[in-house]
């Protein structure tokens, strides 16, 4: 515990960055072991201890799940030689936690056996490798064939063995927070097409980079990886965020087509929440090491069976501390004592917290084309908010001070891109004092894209709710502005936007009003529903609807943001006088009802608002 918890962060941030070191807790450890020897036992009549049930680690850390499983009496002591020299199976890519864990592993085993001094068996079923770069190749990946022949013969027999059983606790990293941290998580062509092939195939969601998290990588090379013949069983400890996420639907419908059995056990603990709901959620199971909800999940694939899987599911109660949740499930012991309770998923891939089928019959809010004037939804467009991806840089309360930190900002850009573009060899230099190297940047360094700044572009921007700060709004330095550039053409342009929780958002529904640019987490990946949207003079001519704004050499046409067809159809209920200013209130005034929220608080975070009229 002391090695994860305190020396690989202190010796290798970037390093547990980018491959989201973790340390189980043992009584998970031991519950997983427990529970993947009984599903073994029930649906195919096998135990761990038995010959030809080959058991992989495919992420071993410091060998805690095969040490513990030697420990665990599970494998019956006349099984034991053979199993630990020809059927267990651990794969490591950090070098210190491969040579940890193989010292750990054998250290154990000799323990058991008892064996007298002299009589040394070396556990030779660990490999140092990257378990998803095992199926890059047709043959297999063999990593360090020329330092380390011995490990690529090992590697080679691993990817003979029919694998059975695959336990362990995968990577939570998705990807670096910043270009800055230069720790981006390597590519693995074949096992993203997978994904992309099974679990986005299936997505109704429009975003789905979290199907590409490492641990949602584990589950689809580990599905790919059980024998194809006689099928096993996979039992991981990971981010539970799956469970409820709206863009993890496609992997919650696959897994349920491609496994028999499912049993998820929800220990909860998402600290990405606040206030009472994050009271709720409970202590977190890997202390500091993780601030995502945790789930043990057991998968059972049994190639002959038919029709969609089993699923049985049980979350933990509220407000238990971690040690509660941890006595729990060593009270428990494995799935076979939890009181499970069964799901039948709606079409839409919920499992838990369905949306209201109410909710359906209601008008959208959003179009499903921008800028769509013949639309059947409230508004004819809307917008994510800015996203800078260096907020330190570009907002501050200080005017004078935002100034000097962006120009210091431009002028170490400009040397660098300078560089850059007459040294061939040269690397740019990530100072996280002096710039964010975001893919923008870097795109316009190589593009030989000299920055000067421009003060005219200072505004005001609503940052966090209630929360105005002074913003460069100056394009070129911003990494995304979405449609912002429709909405607020110009640093003084005239609008007002509904901004509301976006879709996924781990804290309750929220709506705030700007008449500001907002910021993209102004509320979580906040989307922003305008009065008005500006077309450019030059672009089309005005109608005798359209008003002129902003009279100058680059002048805009003002459109509305609420439909022609929700007017209609306000004015065949409200009267005449209803204008599109009355239903943007009237909107605005139905996200805040507290009845409107708790009756459809899933479909909230699961799609953009449906509002009835």
């Amino acid at each position: 515990i002391e090695l994860y918890d305190k020396f690989f962060k202190a010796a290798f941030p970037r390093l547990v960055e980018r491959l989201g070191i973790v340390y189980t807790p043992v009584k998970v450890v031991d519950f997983i072991i427990y529970s993947a020897n009984y599903a073994l036992q029930k649906e195919f009549g096998r135990s761990l201890s038995d010959e030809n049930v080959h058991i992989l680690d495919p992420f071993t850390g410091t060998g805690t799940f095969i040490t513990r499983l030697l420990q665990s009496g599970v494998i019956g002591p006349d099984d034991l030689e053979y199993k630990y020299t020809h059927e267990l199976h651990a794969n490591e890519i950090v070098l210190l936690a491969y040579y940890i864990a193989s010292v750990n592993i054998e250290n154990v085993y000799h323990d058991i056996r008892g064996e007298a001094e002299g009589e040394y068996t070396p556990f030779n079923g660990i490999c140092l490798t990257d378990t998803f770069q095992l199926g890059e190749t047709s043959g297999g990946e063999v990593l360090f064939s020329e330092m380390f022949p011995q490990n690529s013969k090992r590697v080679q027999e691993q990817q003979k063995a029919p694998v059975r059983v695959i336990i362990g606790n995968p990577p939570y990293s998705i990807g670096q927070k910043s270009a800055n941290d230069n720790a981006q998580n390597l590519s693995y062509p074949r096992l993203e097409k997978r994904v992309m092939d099974t679990y986005v195939a299936k997505s109704e969601a429009g975003l789905n980079k979290s199907l590409y998290d490492a641990y949602i990588k584990a589950f689809r090379w580990a599905s790919d990886r059980l024998d194809p013949k006689n099928g096993g069983i996979i039992c991981y400890v990971s981010n539970g965020a799956w469970i409820d996420g709206n863009s993890t639907d496609g992997f919650r419908k696959t897994i349920e087509k491609e496994f028999s059995s499912i049993y998820v056990f929800n220990l909860r603990g998402n600290q990405r929440t606040s206030g009472e709901l994050s009271r709720r959620e409970g202590g977190k199971i890997f202390g500091s090491g993780s601030r995502t909800p945790i789930a043990v999940t057991l998968l059972i694939k049994k190639p002959q069976q038919t029709g969609k899987a089993n699923i049985y599911y049980y979350e933990v109660e509220d407000y238990l501390t971690r040690e509660e949740k941890l006595e729990l499930t060593s009270h428990f012991g494995s799935i076979k004592s939890v009181p499970w309770k069964s799901i039948k998923p709606n079409e839409h891939g919920d499992w838990v917290n369905k949306r209201n089928e109410g909710f359906a019959e209601f008008l959208p809010l959003a179009p499903e084309k921008k800028f769509d004037m013949k639309t059947h939804s409230f508004f004819t467009t809307y917008s994510l908010g800015v996203a800078t991806n260096k907020d330190a840089y570009m907002y501050n309360s200080s005017k004078i001070v935002l100034e000097n930190t962006i120009q210091n900002m431009i002028d170490f850009y400009n040397e660098e891109r300078i560089k850059a573009n007459s040294i061939d060899t040269y690397e740019i230099k990530y100072d996280a004092t002096k710039i964010v190297w975001t893919d923008m940047f870097i795109k316009s360094l190589n593009n030989n894209e000299e920055f000067t700044l421009n003060i005219n572009q200072f505004t005001t921007s609503l940052y966090r709710p209630f929360f105005k700060q002074v913003f460069c709004y100056q394009k070129e330095l911003i990494q995304r502005t979405y449609q912002q550039t429709k909405l607020f053409p110009l640093p003084d342009s005239d609008n007002l936007v509904i901004c509301l929780s976006g879709i996924g958002a781990s804290k309750d529904f929220s709506v705030l009003i700007s008449d500001t640019i907002p910021d993209l987490q102004l509320i979580f990946n906040g989307q922003c529903f305008p009065l008005y949207w500006y077309d450019e003079h030059k672009q089309d001519s005005p109608t005798l609807f359209d008003s002129m704004a902003d009279p100058t050499p680059s002048s805009y046409i003002r459109r509305d943001g609420i439909s022609d067809f929700i007017l209609e159809r306000a004015r065949s209920m409200y009267g005449n006088k209803t204008t599109k200013e009355d239903v943007f209130y009237y909107v605005y005034g139905i996200l805040h009802s507290p009845k409107y929220r708790e009756t459809y608080a899933a479909d909230l975070k699961k799609m953009l608002p449906r509002l009835p009229l």
